[in-house]
């Protein structure tokens, strides 16, 4: 029997296509055996987001070569699509795959194996106009589902290869999103996260349907759906329309991720993003008037080319009016073949590792005060994995607001919806005393499926 081992690096979107590639290499009779194991086929989905990204693709595939220089070695993703050559000179690389045409990768695999010579499959992706359905009917050791809805982006931020690496949006046309959700629900996931490369761009290319649309059909017509949760949205993209859904809906989490990346106009304006800091800030306003609980979490870059001190500054005042509930920080790292990599005044690597390190302390007082609001109360959270000592009990998993909790439970909880009492708030992760398990009836309400104390000791 045919052995494949996968390997991925980046974001959240490259799990969910190398989840939809292993799919098709079972579906073919392929077991899969963990990447440091010896395989027939090494399957690499690459980053590319970065500089480092490139060299750590690199470095993994020459780890695969080493481990068993006579196996086919398929190299996919990111890199793979904007630097097929450099790829394809890798000696021991057999085929090189970009991000598209991926619904044949074991037809290439076979054909490379039979002929036994390399092969590039690389699209032009500027030129690619529709979403390539992968479906993913589980994920491997995960207690929430990710639904890919679209892939592709159109902002060419400044500092971003994105765009050229997946091409323009590309949405998903809504019944197969609903029948995919629908499947996943029936493969016993609470919770589906909604995520793309643009997610919030979902839409842009359908004739009047956006997100918000979707938002209201996958809770009208998903039975038995827990949780619905938006991996990430642009300010612009939060319009009346989504603040009316977000307000009404029942399932659409009490949390959005809302990249504000820096808080100076001027290097907003560098940075090519589409909004000011005062129009920003309004919308942040908007959804909180809209759900008054929310947690809002955000991305920062720091460092970006020219950045001041006294910008730096004015970005940390903003986020601290802001009160996000965790920044995920990141130095400014350039990337070839982008604007920014170009421009001058690029920040030394000291100042940015200092910025930093001092937005991450910020995050976790942020975390602790919003979690501090919630002490007390009952959250919905669904158990992801053990924590710790599997001697103490004890489970951990997010809320709906994406609160962190730690509490005490049996393991056959994970992946079910619980309710939780918070007794702490932390920095970090917060802990918790389990209430009681829901299920669901018929018509997706929830039902108390029963009261099980569980003892904590020590």
């Amino acid at each position: 029997m045919n052995r494949v081992a996968f390997h991925t690096l980046g974001c959240k979107v490259n799990f969910y296509d190398t989840e939809a590639i292993w799919n098709l290499f079972r579906q073919a009779g392929y077991v899969q055996v963990p990447f440091d194991d010896e395989a027939d086929v090494y399957v690499i989905n690459t980053c590319s987001v970065t500089n480092t990204g490139d060299r750590k693709s690199r470095q993994v595939i020459r780890r695969a070569i080493r481990r068993n220089p006579e196996a086919t070695i398929v190299v996919t993703g990111c890199y793979a699509q904007v630097a097929p050559g450099e790829v394809a000179a890798i000696p021991g690389v057999d085929l090189v795959i970009g991000n598209d045409g991926r619904g044949r990768i074991v037809e290439w695999v076979e054909k490379v194996r039979e002929e036994r010579r390399p092969f590039q499959v690389v699209t032009n992706l500027r030129r690619v106009r529709e979403f390539e359905e992968l479906d993913v009917p589980a994920f491997t050791g995960r207690a929430r589902a990710n639904l890919k809805i679209q892939d592709g982006c159109n902002n060419f931020c400044s500092f971003c290869i994105i765009p050229f690496a997946r091409g323009f949006i590309r949405s998903r046309k809504p019944e197969n999103v609903i029948r995919q959700a629908r499947r996943l629900v029936e493969a016993g996931y609470r919770e589906i996260v909604l995520t793309g490369i643009h997610t919030g761009g979902y839409g842009a290319d359908l004739d009047g349907y956006t997100l918000a649309d979707l938002l209201e059909d996958l809770e009208e017509q998903v039975e038995g759906l827990g949780r619905i949760r938006i991996s990430s949205i642009e300010a612009s993209e939060i319009d009346d329309r989504m603040l009316e859904v977000l307000r009404r809906s029942e399932k659409v989490c009490r949390h959005l991720h809302v990249p504000l990346q820096s808080g100076h106009d001027e290097v907003l304006a560098r940075m090519r993003r589409k909004y000011t800091v005062a129009e920003f800030a309004e919308t942040i306003r908007r959804v909180r008037e809209a759900l008054p609980e929310v947690a809002i979490t955000t991305d920062v870059i720091v460092g970006f080319p020219g950045e001041t001190e006294e910008q730096f500054r004015a970005t940390r005042r903003v986020i601290e009016e802001l009160q996000f509930a965790q920044l995920h920080v990141f130095p400014y790292s350039p990337r070839r073949g982008t604007a920014a990599s170009r421009y001058p005044d690029q920040v030394p690597e000291a100042v940015k590792e200092a910025r930093v390190r001092e937005l991450v302390r910020l995050s976790k007082d942020l975390t602790h005060a919003y979690a501090s609001r919630f002490v007390g109360r009952t959250l919905a959270v669904i158990p992801e994995e053990s924590f710790g000592d599997p001697e103490k009990g004890l489970l951990v998993g997010h809320a709906d607001n994406y609160l962190e909790v730690v509490f005490p439970g049996d393991p056959s909880m994970i992946g079910q919806l619980v309710e939780v009492r918070l007794e702490g708030a932390g920095a970090e992760r917060s802990h918790g005393s389990f209430v009681r398990q829901l299920t669901f009836a018929a018509d997706g309400g929830e039902e108390e499926a029963g009261i099980f104390p569980i003892a904590l000791e020590g």
